[in-house]
This record gives structure tokens, sequence and C-alpha cells, in this order.
């Protein structure tokens, strides 16, 4: 069993590992990098192996970090299949257009911005667009269903529920040399919206997601009573609220949320915008599969009910109605997209509102460090938007515990029914993953960090310390503050 991982190597985000199990080439994801320049510049390099090679592709869920990527694939080549849940097939129609519609709409800016000033030679392509999207859609094979084996390229796949979003699996696979668990990413126990991760049996390796492996969330209560009063204070400042949000899970977890909160008194009813198509869409598909949902939520969707509607909710579909949002007066919530803040209309709030102090942000997703929510959190004074320097005087709220990522005590709990595997790190800062390694061997335990790129033998010994050559582990407190993106 052999594994090299192109993305989710010592970062959360890029999610891409190649397995070669008994001869055959499966990529496990093939995900976007997100996150920052450094990072993003990433997704232009040239794929370190053949597509046309690979037996098949298997896709733990539809976040863009996870499935990003497959059309710059489809693009350079690859043509067999790609499994999925049913969910994750119906979620990745929705990211992976809005993706290269993206793509295509900010080649055309950088373009003219470029020629501008002489310098077009310099603007990278977009990665894929919409007609790639189409060929790659063709090749979703959604045959993989929870709890239920099937073959892939020769090789027996069990897809379990993972908890982390509509449609998540972590996958069993079973070759000749032994059993490998690859975990995807897990959801949050104390999620407002999914349902737990279902235990996983005995394996003889794991690769697992380290997002939050070095802390441990705020309990659902004690989220929902944050978020509560930080709309409270919000509202009394009469001025905007501006909720950066993926589009998938956190959208919705903040819509029923809301919902909830101003239905039973404990938040004035004000004006709620959806600046966000695509969270739209996808709030959709949670109606078709609500089963995976908590039973709060899954009964209201089963009584006809919409438990993402709060009554003040307005959509926003076009670019022009966004704008227009910015010459709205008196107190409202804005949620847009990205999450990150790296891109979309949130970018268009944030330049006409960070700037007041009557504006109210609350932060409920992962802000890399090097991204434009990261300097934010970070408490930088002014931030660059759209060509403008921005002062920062918002008051600024971060609330971790609304995280679709397990923490520590999910990952161990995971663990704890899996026998003595060998556990293998991805899909966390270097810092974060560091630190585990020890509460690891204290449960008996052998860890590892996954190199960037390099191959390892995921049944054998492993590094020593769990260290991979030439790793550099940042200083104590380093680390950024958490989560994967879409």
């Amino acid at each position: 069993m052999q594994m090299q991982s192109f993305g989710a190597a010592g970062t959360v985000t890029g999610s891409m590992h190649l397995l070669t199990l008994g001869g055959r080439q499966l990529l496990v994801d093939c995900g976007l990098f997100q996150g920052g320049d450094e990072l993003e510049r990433r997704n232009h390099e040239d794929f370190p192996f053949d597509p046309a090679a690979l037996d098949a592709i298997i896709l733990t869920h539809a976040h863009l970090d996870h499935v990003g990527r497959l059309p710059l694939l489809v693009r350079l080549g690859y043509r067999g299949p790609v499994y999925c849940t049913p969910p994750t097939a119906a979620l990745a129609e929705t990211v992976l257009l809005d993706s290269a519609r993206l793509q295509v709409e900010g080649h055309r800016q950088d373009l003219r911005r470029a020629r501008r000033q002489g310098r077009e030679d310099e603007v990278l392509p977009p990665l894929y667009d919409e007609e790639d999207v189409h060929r790659t859609l063709a090749l979703l094979r959604p045959h993989l269903n929870f709890g239920e084996t099937v073959k892939v390229a020769g090789v027996r796949v069990t897809p379990e529920r993972a908890g982390h979003i509509l449609g998540s699996a972590y996958l069993i696979l079973e070759a000749p040399g032994g059993r490998l668990l690859m975990s995807g990413d897990l959801g949050n126990r104390e999620s407002g919206l999914q349902l737990d991760f279902t235990p996983p049996p005995a394996v003889d390796a794991v690769v697992l997601e380290t997002t939050y492996a070095n802390r441990t969330h705020r309990d659902w209560a004690g989220t929902r009573a944050e978020f509560a009063q930080a709309l409270r204070d919000s509202v009394r400042q009469n001025g905007k609220i501006l909720i950066p949000s993926f589009a998938i899970e956190r959208a919705q977890t903040i819509l029923y949320t809301l919902k909830e909160l101003m239905d039973s008194g404990e938040v004035p009813r004000i004006p709620v915008f959806l600046d966000s198509p695509m969270a739209a869409r996808a709030t959709h598909e949670y109606f078709e599969y609500g089963d995976e949902l908590i039973p709060p939520v899954r009964d209201a969707l089963r009584d006809g009910e919409d438990p993402f509607r709060p009554s003040t909710l307005h959509t926003v579909p076009t670019s022009a109605e966004s704008q227009r949002l910015n010459r709205y007066d008196g107190p409202a919530i804005i949620m847009a997209g990205n999450g990150m803040m790296t891109g979309g209309r949130i970018q268009h709030h944030l330049k006409h509102h960070l700037w007041k102090p009557s504006t109210n942000l609350i932060i409920v997703s992962y802000q890399s460090p090097s991204s434009l929510g990261g300097r934010i959190v970070a408490g930088a004074d002014t931030v660059r938007l759209m060509g403008e320097d921005v002062a920062v005087r918002a008051q600024v709220h971060t609330i971790g515990g609304f995280s679709a990522h397990a923490d520590q005590d999910d990952l161990l709990a995971f663990l704890s029914t899996s026998g003595t595997p060998h556990v293998w790190l991805v899909h966390g800062e270097v810092g974060v993953m560091d630190a585990f390694l020890p509460v690891l061997a204290g449960r008996g335990l052998k860890g590892d960090i996954v190199p960037d790129r390099s191959p390892v033998d995921l049944l054998g010994a492993g590094f020593k310390d769990g260290r991979p050559p030439g790793l550099v582990v940042p200083p104590t407190g380093a680390a950024g503050q958490g989560e994967g993106g879409e």
C-alpha cells in the first residue's frame, strides 16, 4: 500500500492522494488549493502523474478543496470513472460549474487590468471552463452508498458516513496487503446540522485529517448562545452584520440557526440577505437527502417545512442586486461567499462597510493565515480590497464552534474503534499535526506526518519521531486558525 499526497500534505487544502493498491492506481479526491497566492499558484502546476494512467478516482465529498481540479484532470486526458455518493454527485455539479464561471470571469478581469499595464503575457489562463466541467460530470458514478461494498478497479471499497457535509464519506479499502481507511474530512459531533460519523471497524492503516487535531470546539449550546449574543450586540449598533460563509453546510447551518433564534425571539427579526446563488442552489439538495441531517431538521423536511428559511430571508440572485445592497439603509444580515473572503461577493460588502464602526463582521469559518480573513482575524488595521486600502473599524466576532470538522476529541473517538492502525496525518497545518503525534503515542498508536509529494508505505515503519526528513515545524503558537475550506 503506497501513497503520494499532492495536496493536503502540510496544509488544509488541495486534497489529492494517489494510492497504489495491488498494482492499481486510485486517486482519492482532486481538490483545488485555496487560501492565498502562494497556495493558489499550485493549482497551475503540472500533475506529477499521468492522468490517463489512473484506474479510477474516488471522491470523499463535494467541497471545492476536494473536487476543484477534477475538470483540469479531465482536460489533460483522464477519461475513467469518478466514484462518489449520490449527494456528492449532485453538489459537485453546483460547485464545479460555479468554479468554472469564476475561473473564466476572473481571467477576463485580470486580462483587462494587465492589458492596461502592458503585461498581458503574465496572466495565467483559467484552469478550465464549463465545457470541461460537463465532460467531468459525465464521468461521475454515484454508486457509493453508506455501508455497501463495491469493487472499484478491483479494490473492495466501503463508504461510511463521515458527518462532515451532505454526502461526505470516509472510505475503507481492502487490498491484498491489508485494510486501509481514508478519512476524507470528518464531521464535528457537535454539529448543528449533520448526523455524527459512523464508528469505523478495525483497520491496518488510517489516513486521517487533522484540521483541528490540537484543540476542541465549544459545545453546540455554547456556540449557539455566543452567536445569538453577537447578533444582539450587532443589532444595537444599527449597522450591517456581515457573515462570510461557505456555500455548502455552513450557509445552511447559519440559516437554520438564524431561523431558530428569530422564531424563539432570542434575536430581533431583521432582514437576512443570502447573497450567494451557489448557497441557494446547494440548499435544494438538502431537501432531497434530509436523512443525513439531525432529527429536528430531518423531521421538518419530512413535514414539508423549510428549516433553512428565516421569515425575513431574501435571496440575491444577481451581481447588480448584490451591489444595490450596499445602499440599503438600516440594520441587516448579509451572508455572502466566500468563507475566507479571498473573493466573491463578500469583498464588495467589506469594501463598503468594513471601515464603519457600526459594522459587525461575524466569522463562522476557518481563515487561512495568508488570506484576507486571516489578516483581519490577526488584527490588521487596514487590508487591501479590490485595489484599495480599507481601514478595519468593524467589530470582529470569531465563532469557531460552527466548524464542520472534527476536533481532537472527535478524532480520538473516531480512532477508538479502529483497532491499533498506523495513523498517517494529512489535511492539517504542520504545527497542528506535530502537536497531535504525542497524543496518539499516549494512546498506543504510531503516528506519522505525510510528506508533500513523496511516496510512503502505509504499512511500513514510518519516520523517526513521526516527522519526514526535512520537515520544518513552526514554533509553538504559530499554527493557523483551523479548518479546511470549500
